[in-house]
C-alpha cells in the first residue's frame, strides 16, 4: 500500500503523479533534493532509517548491476520492512515484488542504459510486479535527451548524476544530444549558467547548465503528458540519439503493455507526422476492432470506397457531401486514409477516425501503402459477403493499395473516377454504378451506427444484442437511444462513444454481452470511485471505457479513470467518473 505516491494523470505508460512530501514533487521529476540513501548493505549491515515526511527514504539495499547472476540475486536478496514514512525500495527485474514502498528503484539501470532490448525487457519485468500506484526509478542515466522517451516508457523520478557528471567531464547537453564545451562558438541556452561570456563558461558552469536542461525538459515532458501529447513530441525527439530511437521502437513491439496503459480516447488529436505514427496503440487498436468486432448492417448493398478528407468528421466536408449526393444512399461507404486505414461510416466519430492531422504531400510511403492494404484487405476478408459488389471511387494514389488487396483476395474493384473524384465525370460514374439500388432510410444508418459502436467499444455481437429493436431520436450525430418507451444510451459526438443510463447499464448487465464491470465496497459513490473503494474491476476496462457499477448498496455508470488492472492494483486515486447513480 502507497501512501506518498499518488498518479493523477496518465498518457500511455507516462504517468503525472506526485511524491506526497512535506513540499510535494510533481513527477516525472528530478529527486536529487529530495533522496535519501539509507546505504548499502554489501558494505555492512545497516540500521533502519528513521525516515523523514521531508524525503524519500530508499531503504538498506543490494543493489544487483546489469547481468549479476540470478542465483546470486536470490541468493542475497532482500526482505523490506514496512515502514510509515515515504520510501524506496531497490528491485532487479528478477526480485521485484509488492514490498508496500511508496517507489523501486530499478537497480540494473544504469548498466542497461544503451541497450534497448535490454532496458525494455528489464523496465516491463519490473513494471509488472510492482504495484501500478508506485513510481518507478532509474538513477544515473537521465539526459535532456533522452528523459522524454524514459518518461513515455513508463519511468517516474530521475536523478541528475550523469547529467552533471558529464558536465565536469566538459560534455554540454541539450534535448537533441550533447557536444564538446570546445567545439561551441556560443552557447545555444538562456538558463543562468549560461548567461555569462562564452570564455568564463568552464567545466562547473557545463555541469550546472546539464542540470537546468534536464529539469525543463522535465516541464516540457509533463505539460506535454498533461495535455496527452507526449507521443507526438517523441516521434519526433527520440530520433536525435540512436539509444532512445531503438528504445522507442522496442516499446511499440509491445502492443499489450502499450494497450493496457492508453486511453480509448484523448481530447486531443494525433499528429500523423512520420510512418511511427502507424504503429501507435490508438492506430493499432482501431484497425483491429475495426477488423475484428465490426459487421456491416446494410446488407445486400455495394461496397463504395472513398477518399478521406482534411476536415472531419468526413461527413462535414465539401468532398464528402458530393460524395453522397451522387451514392444518395444507395451503398455503403468506407473511407480510406493513412494513418487509420479503413473508416466505415457507422464509425467515422469514433476516436481517432476524427481526431487526428495527417501531413499531406500527395504521395504516400511504402509503409503507408502496405499498413492502408493491410487493414482492407482483412476488413474485406472478414465481410465480402455482406457487399453485393465493390466501387471504389479514389483518386490514383490509392489505388495501389485496392490493386494489392484485388490480387491478394481474388476480387474486383469498380472504378469510377476518371481524373478526380469530384469532378462532375467522376460522381456520374459513381451513380451509375449505384444504379438499380434503392435508398436506405435515414433511420437504417442510426440504428447500424449505434450497433457498430457498441461493437466497437464492447465486442463483437454488443450491438445487435443490447440495441435490438430500438428507437433513436435527436439529429445525427446527437442521438439519443430508446427502448419501449425508455432511454438506454446517448451517443457523444464528440468522441463517437455510447454514454449509458441507469436503464441501458441495466440491459448490459442482464445481457449475454460480457460486461465491463467495477466491484466497490458497501458505500453509495457520490461523483467519482476511488481506487481504495473497488472490490475488483474488469481487466478489459481501459481509461475512457464506459463501466458498470455494482457493489452491495449502489448500482452506477460511469466512465474509467483508470484501466481495469489499475483499479483493482491501486491503494490512490480517482478511478471511476459516475455519471448515474442509484441506492440499493
Amino acid at each position: 500500500m502507497t501512501d506518498y505516491f499518488e498518479v493523477h494523470d496518465r498518457d500511455g505508460p507516462a504517468r503525472l503523479g506526485e511524491l506526497r512530501l512535506t513540499e510535494p514533487v510533481r513527477t516525472p521529476a528530478l529527486v536529487d533534493e529530495v533522496l535519501h540513501d539509507a546505504g548499502s548493505l554489501w558494505r555492512e549491515e545497516q540500521p533502519t532509517p528513521e525516515g523523514d515526511e521531508s524525503e524519500l527514504t530508499v531503504l538498506p539495499h543490494r543493489a544487483f548491476p546489469a547481468g549479476t547472476d540470478e542465483g546470486v540475486k536470490e541468493a542475497f536478496q532482500v526482505a523490506y520492512d514496512d515502514v510509515d514514512f515515504p520510501s524506496a525500495a531497490v528491485v532487479s527485474p528478477e526480485t521485484a515484488r509488492d514490498f508496500g514502498a511508496d517507489a523501486y528503484v530499478l537497480s540494473s539501470g544504469p548498466g542497461l542504459s544503451g541497450y534497448a532490448e535490454g532496458f525494455v525487457d528489464a523496465l516491463l519485468e519490473t513494471k509488472t510486479q510492482i504495484p501500478a500506484d508506485t513510481g518507478l526509478y532509474v538513477s544515473g542515466v537521465a539526459t535532456p535527451a533522452n528523459v522524454a522517451t524514459l518518461a513515455y516508457a513508463g519511468v517516474d523520478l530521475f536523478d541528475s548524476d550523469y547529467a552533471y557528471t558529464r558536465g565536469t567531464e566538459g560534455f554540454y547537453l541539450h534535448t537533441d544530444g550533447e557536444s564538446f564545451l570546445e567545439d561551441l562558438d556560443e552557447l545555444p541556452c538562456a538558463c543562468p549558467a549560461c548567461q555569462q561570456p562564452r570564455g568564463e563558461f568552464d567545466h562547473r558552469d557545463c555541469a550546472e547548465h546539464n542540470v537546468y536542461a534536464l529539469r525543463a525538459k522535465l516541464s516540457r515532458v509533463r505539460q506535454r503528458i498533461r495535455r496527452g501529447r507526449l507521443r507526438d513530441y517523441i516521434e519526433g525527439q527520440a530520433r536525435h540519439e540512436a539509444w532512445t530511437t531503438a528504445l522507442f521502437r522496442r516499446l511499440d513491439g509491445e502492443y499489450a503493455y502499450l494497450e493496457e496503459r492508453t486511453p480509448l480516447l484523448r481530447r486531443q488529436d494525433i499528429l500523423a507526422a512520420s510512418e511511427d505514427t502507424l504503429n501507435r496503440v490508438e492506430i493499432q487498436r482501431y484497425a483491429d476492432r475495426v477488423t475484428s468486432r465490426y459487421v456491416p448492417r446494410l446488407d445486400d448493398r455495394p461496397l463504395v470506397i472513398v477518399p478521406c478528407s482534411a476536415r472531419k468528421p468526413y461527413s462535414d466536408s465539401q468532398s464528402h457531401e458530393q460524395f453522397s449526393r451522387a451514392i444518395s444512399y444507395r451503398g455503403h461507404v468506407v473511407s480510406m486514409t493513412s494513418p487509420i486505414g479503413v473508416v466505415p461510416n457507422e464509425l467515422e466519430l469514433t476516436y481517432p477516425a476524427q481526431h487526428y492531422d495527417s501531413v499531406v504531400t500527395g504521395d504516400w510511403t511504402e509503409g503507408e501503402y502496405a499498413f492502408v492494404a493491410a487493414v482492407l484487405e482483412r476488413y474485406l476478408d472478414r465481410n465480402r459477403d455482406a457487399y453485393t459488389d465493390l466501387i471504389a471511387h479514389v483518386p490514383e494514389e490509392y489505388r495501389p493499395i485496392c490493386e494489392r488487396v484485388e490480387a491478394s483476395l481474388g476480387v474486383s474493384f469498380e472504378y469510377t473516377v476518371t481524373d478526380h473524384p469530384t469532378t462532375d465525370e467522376s460522381l456520374a460514374a459513381l451513380s451509375e454504378a449505384l444504379d438499380g439500388y434503392d435508398s436506405f432510410r435515414m433511420q437504417e444508418r442510426e440504428h447500424a451506427t449505434v450497433r457498430a459502436i457498441a461493437d466497437y467499444l464492447i465486442g463483437h455481437g454488443a450491438g445487435d444484442e443490447l440495441f435490438d429493436d430500438i428507437e433513436t431520436g435527436g439529429r445525427y450525430p446527437k442521438l439519443r437511444v430508446h427502448k419501449e418507451g425508455e432511454q438506454l444510451a446517448t451517443l457523444v459526438a464528440q468522441y463517437g462513444t455510447l454514454s449509458f443510463t441507469l436503464a441501458g447499464a441495466r440491459e448490459w448487465v442482464d445481457s449475454d454481452v460480457p460486461t465491463k464491470t467495477v466491484e466497490i465496497d458497501a458505500f453509495v459513490p457520490q461523483g467519482s470511485v476511488l481506487a481504495p473503494g473497488i472490490v475488483d474491476a474488469s481487466d478489459e476496462i481501459r481509461v475512457g471505457d464506459e463501466v458498470v457499477i455494482e457493489g452491495p448498496k449502489a448500482f452506477a455508470v460511469g466512465r474509467a479513470e483508470m484501466s481495469g488492472p489499475e483499479m483493482t492494483d491501486s491503494t490512490r486515486g480517482l478511478a471511476v467518473e459516475v455519471r448515474h447513480c442509484e441506492e440499493r
